[in-house]
């Protein structure tokens, strides 16, 4: 009782002493210009996907600062009624509410703390000068004196709607939202200017507990303090028992999707960190970043990494640690990368780095270096292509044994199975292995890696016959941009994350543009290998994604899976897409003992994006380039079809010039022989 006595004769002798104008022993001196100064926020940078809607924020504290006058009357009012009835009449300390808090704590009652709103402004604007945690003992006590007479003096020098405006941009609303605007956008997708009066109402009611009273998480919760607030707005006849009756009628509808269009964290820390790279200050706030990403392919290619990792982990026997119930602190579980972009201009439309930012915020596509597998075999193809074997070329899938630096490289075939003699195309439809890394050794190393470069990889690739299968490690990102030469008919593109950059009064400050790199390789090349690998999706190793996508829209890709199973990949592309998944664990080791495979995992999860995310449309197609010469081959001899060919095996196969059957090539000597044409 004696402390209580001590504390609010001291607290009582500090009001009256802050009014008559007299220092406070430990407040800071009129005109210091800190604990009782109005100073800007921090904001936020504000993130945009190509339709306009957002989907993220940059900065340390999420916040759009905004002019009370743009805000409803009642917004205001609703803070006012429950956390200072009396800020328009004391002068920065309540000292009628000191005293009834004091009463309360004599007699046991709570009736709160009696700060105003110009005391929690102080405190929350300057934590450093006052620390509103303290709390108890003589350390509590100084601090709420040098608050109080820091409120008195921020009260002198500016105006009440200067002093609540700041207020209202100023606090935390929980999950690092701060002030009224950006409270109104997470929680109600809407600006601070259009909210109702329960809407109001459910903010002001988040300062005393966000996290118990987040109207998201609990709206019971916030109804009833929500309607305890419009009683206090009743009874202080800041509106009509009317409004406040309708205003009570209307449920709590908090989105739950946090205002945001689409779940891109992983991509909004690539846009942040290539921002600042480009030395524009994001992070300080106040710009405007407009990105290409897709929303709804955001949306889907999230969903379909999560749902084709946990079918895996469903799986009888499976043994590794799963989502569902991984020790608290650790990602050892099954994790995934998904990329798409538009392979005309490399814009960014959907990007995931891994199955949970909030475990691990590791962003798989851009940091992630892992062996590709037979994904890498596209390049060797090409290479092979455009050094004139055409796709009809016989090779024998055949055991061999390749002696190098002292050892014996046997490649093998993931069916352990061997099929003689076969063209390239079936080679790469069936993902043969021995005929991949005979065409390496034919071709030469040093050559496929120089043509794996114009494609636009960065990553080391080394000589060994290994890498024509995909041992060398890549990058996500980079590995699957290299695939845009393939649907472009030659040439490649670089990633773009960003097209523009506004700061807060609309101008440009920054427009990466779009890069192309130099062409690659002939089209009528890139156009054979890209309809190579479309019979790996209609009737290959890929087939899986025909489970979503109908067989009229062209889809082309590879499948990949690594030694010991893993790491399994499918990189491939439409018309207007191309993108690749990547599953496996972090620290390497396999997904299964069976049934791991690029084309039974990864395939399925790309499929599914693109039916979900609206890119699998069947009038899209893609036309051979100029010149190219096509024939009716036979399936299985690879030579031209016959009439007695079955329609089972007949199928047309493109040849760059010169490389076409001899039956097919004119001989123009014979034809001036011939004279002129009547």
């Amino acid at each position: 009782m004696r402390s209580t006595l001590l504390a609010i004769s001291l607290v009582l002798a500090s009001a009256r002493l802050s009014a008559q104008g007299v220092a406070v022993p430990g407040a800071k001196a009129s005109g210091s210009g800190e604990a009782w100064q109005l100073v800007a926020p921090p904001q936020s940078s504000l993130v945009y996907a190509r339709d306009g809607s957002l989907i993220g924020e940059i900065g340390h504290e999420w916040r759009t600062s905004v002019s009370i006058r743009t805000l409803p009357r009642y917004l205001a009012q609703a803070f006012v009624a429950v956390e200072d009835h009396r800020f328009y009449e004391h002068d920065g300390v309540d000292v009628v509410g000191i005293a009834g808090a004091i009463k309360g704590k004599i007699l046991g009652e709570n009736r709160g703390g009696a700060s105003t709103i110009t005391q929690q402004l102080v405190g929350n604007m300057h934590p450093d000068l006052i620390d509103r945690r303290d709390v108890k003992g003589l350390t509590g006590i100084s601090r709420k004196l040098r608050e109080q007479s820091a409120a008195r003096e921020m009260e002198r020098h500016y105006t009440k709607e200067q002093i609540l405006e700041a207020y209202l941009n100023q606090i935390s609303f929980g999950h690092n939202w701060y002030g009224v605007e950006s409270a109104a956008r997470h929680y109600f997708g809407k600006p601070a200017s259009r909210l109702t009066l329960a809407e109001a109402a459910t903010l002001a009611a988040l300062p005393k507990g966000p996290a118990i009273y987040d109207p998201a998480q609990h709206p019971d919760r916030a109804r009833n303090r929500r309607d305890v607030i419009l009683g206090l707005m009743v009874a202080q006849k800041l509106i009509s028992r009317a409004e406040a009756d309708a205003a009570r009628a209307q449920p709590v509808q908090a989105i739950t999707n946090g205002g945001l269009s689409a779940p891109a964290l992983y991509f909004v820390d690539v846009v942040r960190v290539q921002a600042e790279r480009a030395g524009v200050a994001v992070t300080q706030g106040g710009f405007r970043i407009f990105t290409p990403l897709d929303p709804a392919l955001q949306r889907a290619a999230v969903n379909a990494l999560l749902q084709g990792a946990t079918a895996v982990e469903e799986r009888p026997g499976y043994r590794n640690s799963t989502f569902a119930n991984h020790p608290k602190g650790t990602i050892d579980y099954l994790q995934g990368a998904v990329v798409a972009l538009d392979p005309a201009t490399g814009d960014i439309r959907a990007l995931v780095g891994g199955r949970s930012y909030q475990d691990s915020p590791y962003n798989r596509v851009t940091s992630g270096m892992r062996q590709p597998g037979s994904s890498f075999k596209p390049f060797v193809y090409a290479r092979a292509i455009a050094d004139s074997v055409p796709a009809n070329a016989i090779i024998p899938d055949t055991a061999i044994d390749i002696r190098y630096d002292q050892q014996s490289y046997r490649p093998k075939n993931s069916d352990g199975e061997f099929l003689g003699d076969i063209t390239l195309r079936e080679a790469i439809t069936r993902s043969r292995n021995p005929v991949a890394v005979q065409l390496w050794l034919k071709l030469g190393a040093d050559s496929i890696i120089a043509l794996a470069r114009r494609f636009g990889l960065t990553s080391s690739v080394a000589t060994y016959p290994s890498s024509a299968i995909g041992a060398s490690v890549v990058q996500p990102l980079n590995f699957v941009a290299a695939f845009t030469a393939f649907a472009t008919l030659g040439v490649p593109v670089e990633p773009r994350f960003v097209q523009r950059v506004e700061d807060r009064t609309g101008k440009t400050v920054w427009s990466p543009e779009v890069r192309t790199l130099a062409p690659a390789i002939d089209p009528g090349a890139a156009f054979i290998v890209r309809d190579m690998m479309r019979d790996v999706v209609d009737r290959g190793t890929a087939t899986a994604i025909r489970k979503f996508v109908p067989a009229e829209v062209p889809v082309a890709g590879k499948t990949g899976t690594t030694d010991e199973n893993t790491d399994v990949w499918f990189v491939g592309m439409t018309p207007d897409i191309v993108a690749g998944v990547w599953l496996g664990l972090d620290k390497p080791r396999p997904i299964a003992e069976r049934g791991v495979a690029g084309g039974s995992l990864a395939a399925p999860v790309f499929g599914q994006m693109l039916a979900e995310g609206g890119y699998a449309r069947t009038n899209a197609r893609w036309d051979p380039p100029p010149g190219l010469i096509k024939a009716d081959l036979d399936r299985l001899s690879g030579k031209l079809a016959e009439t007695s060919t079955p329609a089972e095996r007949r199928y047309t196969e493109w040849f760059l010039p010169g490389t076409e059957p001899g039956a097919l090539r004119v001989d123009v000597k014979r034809l001036f022989m011939l004279g002129p044409i009547p």
